[in-house]
C-alpha cells in the first residue's frame, strides 16, 4: 500500500481491502465531512411551505425523489463516473442534467468541496465535479461492488433530505429515521439498477419536484438554498 506522509497525518492513497474501503466510504459520506449538505433541500423547503410535503406526504416525495427524480440521476450519474475514463465529459452532462440553477449550484458547490476534501485526504489533486461525478470518480477504486457504493451514497442523500424535513416541519428524529428504514428496499433496488445504468437511462421524470426547485429561487424568506 503506496502512503503519503505528511506534517499531521499519514494517508493510505490506495484502499486495498473492503473493510478499509467502507470505513472511507462511511467517512466521505458522513454528515461531518464537509461540503455543506445540509444548506440544501433540493426545493423540498418550498413544497413543505405551501403544505404540499407533510409528515404523511412525505414518504411518496422521498420514493418518487429516488426512482423519478434527483436520486435517480445522481444514482446514473455515480454509476457512470465509477466506470468513467473521460470524467470531464461526464462532468459537463451532469451540468446539462440539472434543471434550475439552485439545482446547479447546489451539485457543483458540494462537488467542488467534496473534491478539496479528497484531495486534502489523499495528497492527489481531484479537479471540482458536480457532486455525483467527483464522489464516483474518489470511490472508483474501491473494491466494493458498485451497488454497495452506490446504495451508500443514495441513503446518506435521502438522509440529508429527511434532515431538511426534521429541521422544517414537526417531524420528529425518530419518526425520521423510520422513514428512512423504510425506504431502505427501494434503495437497494435502485443502486442495483443504476449500477448497470448508461447515458440512455439519465432522464427524470419527477416535474413536482423540478417545479418546486424552481419555485425556490423565488422564495423571499427561506431557511436552505436550494
Amino acid at each position: 500500500m503506496t502512503i503519503i506522509t505528511t506534517r499531521a497525518r499519514v494517508i493510505p492513497t490506495t484502499i486495498t481491502t473492503p473493510e478499509a474501503a467502507r470505513l472511507l466510504l462511511a467517512q466521505i459520506l458522513s454528515p461531518a465531512f464537509p461540503v455543506g449538505g445540509f444548506a440544501w433541500s433540493q426545493g423540498l423547503e418550498w413544497a413543505m411551505e405551501g403544505g404540499i410535503v407533510t409528515r404523511a406526504t412525505l414518504p411518496q416525495w422521498l420514493a418518487d425523489w429516488l426512482n423519478h427524480g434527483a436520486g435517480w440521476t445522481d444514482a446514473v450519474l455515480v454509476a457512470l463516473s465509477l466506470r468513467a475514463t473521460d470524467h470531464a465529459a461526464l462532468d459537463d452532462l451532469a451540468r446539462a442534467a440539472c434543471l434550475s440553477s439552485q439545482r446547479l449550484a447546489e451539485t457543483l458547490e458540494q462537488g467542488t468541496a467534496f473534491a478539496a476534501n479528497m484531495a486534502a485526504l489523499t495528497g492527489s489533486p481531484q479537479p471540482a465535479a458536480a457532486l455525483p461525478v467527483g464522489f464516483g470518480r474518489a470511490c472508483a477504486a474501491m473494491p466494493l461492488p458498485h451497488p454497495e457504493i452506490l446504495a451508500a451514497f443514495l441513503q446518506a442523500q435521502a438522509a440529508a433530505l429527511i434532515s431538511a424535513a426534521v429541521r422544517f416541519m414537526p417531524l420528529g428524529p425518530v419518526e425520521g429515521q423510520r422513514m428512512l428504514a423504510a425506504l431502505q428496499p427501494a434503495i437497494l433496488a435502485a443502486a442495483a439498477r443504476a449500477a448497470t445504468a448508461t447515458e440512455d437511462d439519465l432522464a427524470a421524470a419527477a416535474w413536482g419536484a423540478d417545479i418546486a426547485a424552481m419555485r425556490h429561487e423565488t422564495m423571499s424568506v427561506r431557511i436552505f438554498r436550494s
